[in-house]
């Protein structure tokens, strides 16, 4: 799971190296995460998330704290949390995770990307058994600390699997698992750099080079889309 995984992480932070992109969309997640549960962190495990995460890409303190404010601002537009599916060039599977104030644009742009790219959306929940959704959280790797004893200690708030990289942990849980092991580290006084929760395909597909590319021009357009928060696929 973790090669996949940071395979597919790197290509993403790739495409999205641009932080005219990628800011938008972290106080995107900010935002509808203050607006859902609060803007007091302490009381909101998913904006701890949100605020973690937009951390960990250097978003500047003062652009967090306004994207948590435009939460109760009034002229503030609803955001719709929709997903699509789709198979696009050479068979690749790919789940698209959006928030839009305007989903009938949204979709139109989606059917685009995949149409140019001979591909096409498919009904809602066509895909869903071909990836399983986790919560992933990354902790630096601390002096002294032990990976067997921290899973033992893990496990019965639903740990699966912890990764153990070079400086830092991989850990890996059921997304139903989010909070409780969210509350676990937090209990231990560990502080995640990034958490999230990413769908892992159940059947990776190698593809060859000259795939890749047609496979990413797609991938490029749809990423390049501010309505679209987060992108899987069955690449392997």
């Amino acid at each position: 799971m973790g090669r996949a995984f940071e395979y597919r992480r790197a290509a993403k932070e790739k495409r999205w190296d641009k932080m005219s992109k990628l800011f938008p969309r972290l106080g995107k997640a900010i935002t509808m995460a203050a607006k859902e549960g609060g803007e007091d962190p302490a009381m909101n495990g998913s904006l701890r998330s949100a605020i973690q995460n937009a951390k960990a890409q250097n978003m500047p303190k003062d652009n967090i704290e306004a994207a948590i404010k435009r939460a109760s601002a009034k002229d503030v537009e609803a955001f719709h949390e929709i997903i699509y599916e789709g198979k696009g060039p050479h068979g690749v599977l790919v789940f698209m995770e959006c928030a839009t104030d305007n989903p009938t644009r949204t979709v139109a742009n989606v059917k685009s990307y995949f149409n140019k790219a001979n591909g096409a959306i498919v009904a809602t929940g066509s895909l869903e058994f071909m990836f399983n959704r986790k919560c992933i959280f990354e902790i630096e790797k601390a002096e002294g600390m032990d990976p067997e004893e921290l899973e033992l200690e893990l496990i019965d708030a639903g740990l699966e699997e912890i990764e153990v990289l070079e400086d830092k942990f991989v850990i890996y849980g059921d997304y139903t698992s989010f909070g409780t092991l969210a509350t676990a580290l937090e209990e231990k006084g560990i502080e995640p750099t990034k958490s999230n929760l990413e769908r892992i395909p159940t059947s990776p597909v190698e593809f060859s080079d000259e795939q890749l590319v047609d496979i990413e021009k797609m991938l490029d357009k749809i990423e390049d889309d501010d309505d679209i928060q987060q992108v899987f696929t069955n690449i392997a």
